[in-house]
């Protein structure tokens, strides 16, 4: 799942995926705005086939954070 976000971050804001830790904040480190954030959680709603809650990414900050919300979901 980790490689997985990793290259849908990576192609979305046109980064390198080797360079995206667990650890990264998705708008600190990796520089994503609102608008990025909105369109992976759709991209990932889109590929799992899952609705993700609206209070489940309010509480995402980085990219483990988003690993260990769609384990919890796309069960």
């Amino acid at each position: 799942m980790f490689e997985k976000v990793c290259k849908m971050l990576a192609d979305q804001l046109g980064m390198p995926a080797d360079s995206i830790k667990p650890e990264s904040e998705v708008v600190k480190d990796l520089g994503a705005d609102s608008l990025d954030v909105v369109e992976l959680m759709m991209a990932l709603e889109d590929e799992y086939g899952i609705t993700l809650p609206e209070s489940e990414i309010e509480g995402v900050k980085t990219v483990q954070d988003i690993v260990d919300m769609m384990n919890r979901i796309a069960k």
